[in-house]
């Protein structure tokens, strides 16, 4: 593997076991729900979620049919996914960079 690469290997490779783990902390969580042992804690699910594994979380959300009620938990979790969302864009795109600097350009014009 070319050296130009290894960063985005490990990266994936870091990604994909936050979410396998992030994962089976909410199938758990949901197994113990129902049988009333010791719960995972919620601000757990969130930490896991928010240092990589929202995507995991919101496919157990999702598919176990669990924290899908619970609105503290579910708004969270769709606040973490979308601050994610605009990381990405803010780091990938340039484009979002200078919306976002001349937007906050405009806000300091005002006051």
């Amino acid at each position: 593997m070319p050296d130009t690469l290894l960063p985005f290997a490990i990266l994936a490779a870091y990604l994909g076991l936050v979410n396998l783990l992030t994962y089976v902390l909410f199938a758990i969580d949901k197994r113990r729900a129902r049988t009333n042992g010791r719960r995972v804690s919620e601000s757990n699910l969130l930490m896991w979620s928010m240092v990589g594994g929202s995507p995991a979380a919101k496919l157990g959300q999702r598919r176990l049919r669990h924290k899908t009620v619970k609105q503290p938990f579910a708004r969270q979790l769709n606040l973490i996914i979308w601050g994610q969302i605009l990381l990405v864009a803010f780091a990938a795109f340039p484009q979002v960079r200078g919306v976002f600097w001349g937007a906050v350009g405009m806000v300091k014009d005002l006051l």
